[in-house]
């Protein structure tokens, strides 16, 4: 186990069942059953418990701020009474400021929502996977009908006057069959202030869409430097696409602060509906042990948490974008029986990508001198 920094950010599975049924959804459609077996909604011992651990680490550490999102399944699930309940009992027991976000769906995203959100200062991103072709052909409901229109809806209320100040950005994941620079103009329609562009969950065992495992073609890559050159070439910029900003920040030097970009030193713990002490939920996706520390915030502080060493290919030690793309998500890097001993299944995406983001900063330095 490797040393950690302390925890600034924890992901609060406040409610462990969702209203959608994705069908990339890593929690729900691929290798971790767990959700299963853990209540559906946290409890309100649990959720105290949390806030206390949370507070005893901010002593321990000296802290100022701390992160915490409420996720799931889908947070708002858990209704307003709990979701108050739980960011009151935060502001008044944790000594540091504390910023809280909602992750959301936008399905139960209502005026009766957002005010509440607004009287306690939670911010509140949301999941659009631009168009509404694009959007329905994933991200439908339980009866096989989109959700793109409820969403945007949401979208139209959150992004009003009264409530754009919560507005904290919107997450699309990559659907190959979308053209990439439709899917970001239908995004910016809504003014995000953040866009985060998310690769599908694959591993080496489940290629993700487009990806078969030796292949040097580059999908991904191919549908995300259009989005990039559009985006760079702004003035001034309209958005922050996060993995873009992240790339460009680790070839100047920078830290990561994306899961599966460059190399966290200290990535957020996952409280799961039972108080569970986890490490990252995207992980458990492809190996579901491999996030369980034994822990609780019933029991256990946060400082109990130890992480796993560092897994890399020994190929991409000797990789000239490594400082830039850290080996990819490491359940990305994830084959059945062997572990993540591997490069990621996007190598080849990566590595373009990048590159393709070094070479545009070098030519716009070259012009500076």
């Amino acid at each position: 186990m490797r040393a950690r920094l302390p925890t600034r950010q924890f992901v609060v599975k406040l409610h462990g069942r969702c209203d959608l049924a994705c069908d990339y959804c890593y929690v729900y459609e691929m290798a971790d059953p767990r959700w299963r077996a853990k209540p559906a909604v946290m409890a309100g011992a649990t959720a105290d418990a949390l806030v206390d651990r949370v507070a005893e680490h901010v002593v321990a550490h000296g802290l100022d701020h701390v992160d915490i999102v409420l996720h799931g399944g889908e947070p708002l699930l858990a209704g307003p009474t709990r979701i108050e309940s739980l960011v009151r009992a935060a502001r008044e027991r944790i000594p540091a400021r504390v910023a809280f976000t909602v992750q959301t769906n936008g399905m139960r995203l209502d005026e009766r929502f957002l005010a509440l959100f607004a009287e306690w200062d939670v911010r509140v991103g949301v999941s659009l996977d631009g168009t509404k072709t694009g959007h329905d052909r994933h991200r439908v409901r339980r009866d096989g009908r989109g959700s793109h229109d409820v969403v945007t809806a949401a979208l139209g209320k959150l992004t009003g006057p009264d409530f754009r100040h919560l507005f904290a950005g919107l997450l699309c994941v990559i659907d190959l069959a979308a053209d990439p620079l439709a899917t970001y103009r239908e995004l910016l329609r809504f003014a995000p202030p953040v866009v985060d562009f998310l690769l599908p969950h694959g591993s080496w065992s489940r290629p993700p869409p487009g990806r078969h495992p030796g292949d040097p073609a580059t999908p991904y890559a191919d549908w995300l430097i259009p989005v990039f050159d559009q985006w760079y070439g702004e003035s001034p910029p309209r958005t922050v696409v996060r993995q873009f900003a992240e790339v460009i920040t680790l070839w100047l030097g920078g830290t990561s602060g994306v899961e599966g970009l460059g190399a966290q030193v200290s990535p957020p713990l996952v409280v799961a509906t039972d108080g569970a002490i986890e490490l990252s939920d995207i992980v458990a996706a492809v190996e579901p042990d491999a996030v369980d520390t034994g822990l609780n915030v019933l029991t256990d502080p946060f400082d109990a948490v130890a992480l796993p060493p560092a897994v890399l290919a020994h190929e991409c030690l000797t990789c000239p974008v490594l400082a830039a793309c850290g080996g990819g998500h490491p359940a990305h890097r994830h084959r059945a029986g062997e572990g993540f001993a591997h490069p990621s299944v996007y190598c080849p995406d990566l590595f373009r990508l990048t590159s393709h983001v070094r070479a545009r900063l070098v030519d716009d330095l070259a012009a500076l001198t």
